[in-house]
């Protein structure tokens, strides 16, 4: 109970603590109210980048759905044209995971192709069938999730440009006949160049994000059109099929299709947890990374 003070003209006052006086009325009978507790940063910039997201999925999934309309229906041409590189990307992405699984199995790799049609393949000799066919979705939309991930951070968004540098000269060694690939990479090379130089790498932070939800979205694309849908004859999963002798090319793609789901779900529940720095504290860092700016 609170402790009473001295009468004063015959009337008891009770002293109460700052916190007691919060919602309470005070003796002019107003109501003294606790101010707003401001959003802090960290959440403001996860809910931001969680927004941006989302559009991504949604702008996706319209462009990619406008990009295979039949042939007997009208389209728009510069949708196409507008998510085609990266389209060309994420096959790159499919078929490198394909060349890594053989190489990982004790393969070898004779060549990739990238064609522009948005096709690829390629070209093993070895390795183990049955992780080597299975890698071309599973990697790429693992791949997918990690840049997502990164896409809530700036520097983590550098180091994953650095990695993808890795994985373009992979890939440009094992497609080096291909000029679609070298234009492909090229365009993305300059692209990341340009983001990363500019404001302080936000936009690096958001073209990550966009690789990253663009690889996870077309690879659950493609499972549902090639497997579920059956529209290819030679999809990875019927050959998969056969290989194991179990199940049916549309089991695996729909056990494919779950899996990249919660692959592409990881990426997005790690870009929350695992980076909390604000909008000034991630400017700050990437203006220090590789020794910037002290």
């Amino acid at each position: 109970m609170a402790p009473v003070d001295a009468p004063i003209n015959g009337t008891a006052v009770l002293a109460v603590t700052g916190a007691d006086v919060a919602g309470r009325l005070t003796p002019n009978a107003t109501q003294r109210c606790a101010p707003p507790r401001p959003v802090p940063a960290t959440d403001a910039n996860g809910r931001v980048t969680l927004i941006v997201a989302a559009s991504y999925i949604v702008a996706i999934a319209i462009l990619v759905g406008r990009g295979r309309v039949p042939a007997d229906r009208p389209s728009v041409p510069y949708l196409k044209t507008l998510i085609y590189p990266f389209k060309l990307l994420t096959v790159g992405m499919h078929e490198m995971s394909h060349a890594l699984a053989g190489v990982l199995t004790c393969g070898s790799v004779e060549r990739i192709e990238l064609d522009p049609d948005e096709g690829g393949a390629t070209h093993l000799r070895g390795g183990v069938a049955w992780i080597t066919l299975p890698a071309g979705y599973l990697g790429s939309s693992a791949i997918g999730a990690a840049l997502i991930a990164c896409g809530f951070d700036t520097n983590a968004s550098k180091v994953a440009c650095l990695d993808l540098g890795l994985m373009f000269l992979l890939t440009l060694f094992w497609a080096r006949r291909s000029l679609v690939a070298w234009l492909t990479i090229g365009l993305m090379v300059g692209l990341i160049l340009i983001c990363w130089l500019v404001a302080h790498s936000v936009a690096l932070r958001f073209l990550v994000l966009f690789i990253g939800v663009m690889s996870c979205m077309y690879c659950l694309w493609d499972i549902i059109d090639d497997t579920l849908k059956a529209k290819k004859k030679g999809s990875d999963a019927s050959e998969f099929a056969k290989v194991v002798k179990f199940g049916s090319t549309r089991m695996w793609g729909a056990i494919w299709l779950f899996s990249s789901a919660c692959w592409f779900a990881a990426g997005i529940l790690v870009g929350i947890v695992a980076f909390k720095d604000d909008w000034a504290q991630q400017r700050a860092s990437a203006d220090k990374f590789l020794g910037g700016a002290p």
